[in-house]
């Protein structure tokens, strides 16, 4: 089928959904649901996170929405996107069948990414989430944000949610619910990435592992384009190739994946280059599945 933009007759939104041109019945497949960061649409979510052209080497299918919240800024808000966030699962699930769904992952940029910890306090995506990329959208485990973080987009910022268990840029709440978790930021979006993760001491993981350096001599497709020419580095700059280190936390009970990669020298909104985007890909589709198939 290819590209098409899908209709959720539930709530009359549409959202991009893509999947292999050559599909055939009844083949597994690898879920997306791919949400974009606050300020964003699902065509900018769509480029940041190109997971689309990689939809028939690995076999994917990629749900891509917009929020519905456009007030001060577009934004995802539970009273008026959770339905339709579990319709879209739902229409999936249905068209390709739940038991072909081979894996359901949720990525999410940004504020997009802290939807995606919100959600999997769920009961409908805590059994269904095989695994969650968080793409500059809070490591489970605090981080420090530079100070220069949001100057370039302070004015139009909403408050953020109070209290010490609240997800916020840089900190996401810990899950009650099993699944593969891979953290990726740009170097200059933080501090400091901790040596340790308390995702991976739930499943007595051993020390992470650095992995071989991933250079992209391609850039990547897109960047905040409003903020050209007053952004920093922190929140980032225009497209440019790159390189990414990997840490691996081996050896987690039930074979989960815990990952965190640091795509050096980028900030918060430089999308992801070429060779980054397929190796997020490869982790996911190798790492467990199978929720899907156990729901009744």
């Amino acid at each position: 089928m290819g590209s098409i933009s899908a209709l959720d007759e539930k709530t009359g939104r549409k959202f991009y959904l893509d999947d292999p041109d050559d599909l055939k019945r009844g083949e597994p497949l690898v879920f997306i649901l791919s949400l974009h960061g606050g300020g964003s649409v699902g065509a900018w979510q769509r480029a940041y996170f190109p997971a689309y052209q990689y939809k028939e080497k690995f076999r994917l299918v990629i749900a891509t929405p917009s929020s519905k919240t456009t007030q001060p800024m577009r934004r995802w808000v539970a009273e008026t996107d959770d339905d339709h966030l579990r319709s879209i699962v739902s229409y999936v699930f249905d068209k390709y069948g739940k038991e072909n769904i081979a894996a359901f992952w949720l990525a999410g940029h940004s504020q997009g990414g802290m939807t995606s910890n919100r959600l999997l306090g769920d009961k409908f995506f805590a059994e269904r989430v095989d695994g969650w990329l968080s793409l500059s959208g809070g490591r489970i485990g605090p981080i420090e944000l530079p100070e220069t973080f949001f100057s370039p987009v302070r004015a139009s910022l909403t408050p953020m949610p109070q209290g010490s268990d609240a997800p916020r840029p840089g900190r996401a709440t810990m899950p009650d619910c099993d699944f593969s978790f891979i953290f990726a930021s740009g170097e200059h979006e933080v501090v400091a990435l901790p040596e340790t993760s308390p995702w991976a001491d739930k499943y007595g993981a051993g020390p992470r592992v650095r992995m071989p350096d991933l250079v992209d001599t391609e850039p990547d497709q897109i960047y905040d384009t409003l903020r050209d020419g007053r952004s920093n580095r922190s929140w980032g700059l225009k497209p440019r190739p790159g390189t990414a280190q990997i840490y691996i936390y081996l050896n987690a009970r039930g074979g989960w994946l815990i990952a965190d990669v640091v795509r050096l020298h980028k900030g918060h909104t430089e999308g992801l280059e070429p060779k980054i985007t397929e190796e997020l890909i490869r982790m996911m589709i190798a790492a467990p599945g199978g929720k899907a198939k156990a729901l009744r």
